[in-house]
């Protein structure tokens, strides 16, 4: 059904019709649920630490071992959609990568597919920041990402160096 569809279809029904279907959905999807809640409770720090959790937990889960890159993103990307700050979307990017970067030095190289994903949205935090003047704000720990790659491999840290570099050129 297209949205014009859902649309029109919605506004046949009263209005205790719709807070039962609203009602209904919100007990059977954890996601409307969570939205709802934001909706009616907008806590974007209580929010932003439960992603933040979630991307950590991607990294080192609480049970059992190995990381789960497509978790931290998803969590990124539903951290989005909520409509939260653009400042804490770009530091949960930020932390994304930052964990991934402190999850290899505590566990050795990876594979060019986890750094792949870390580069990826490096560029993406750093995009966002540019185009929200957040660069300045966000400088030394973008920095501190970059130094911290010094010893890993696949090319990983001259490719963190190069995106560093074209936002970060003046900042020496």
């Amino acid at each position: 059904m297209s949205l014009i569809n859902l649309k029109k279809e919605l506004k046949k029904l009263d209005k205790e019709q719709l807070i039962d279907l609203i009602a209904d959905l919100y007990k059977w999807s954890k996601q409307a649920k969570e939205f709802f809640d934001f909706y009616a409770e907008p806590d974007e720090v209580a929010l932003f630490k439960k992603y933040r959790d979630k991307v950590y937990e991607a990294f080192y889960p609480k049970r059992g071992f190995g990381f789960k890159l497509k978790e931290g993103k998803q969590a990124i990307s539903d951290f989005k959609k909520l409509g939260t700050s653009t400042e804490l979307i770009a530091e949960l990017m930020l932390f994304y990568v930052e964990t991934g970067v402190q999850f290899t030095n505590e566990f050795g190289d990876i594979n060019e597919a986890f750094y792949s994903s870390l580069e990826g949205t490096y560029l993406q935090a750093l995009t966002l920041m540019k185009k929200e003047n957040l660069l300045g704000k966000f400088v030394e720990r973008a920095s501190k990402v970059v130094r911290d790659t010094r010893n890993i491999g696949w090319g990983f840290h001259d490719q963190l160096k190069g995106i560093h570099y074209d936002y970060y050129s003046d900042a020496g």
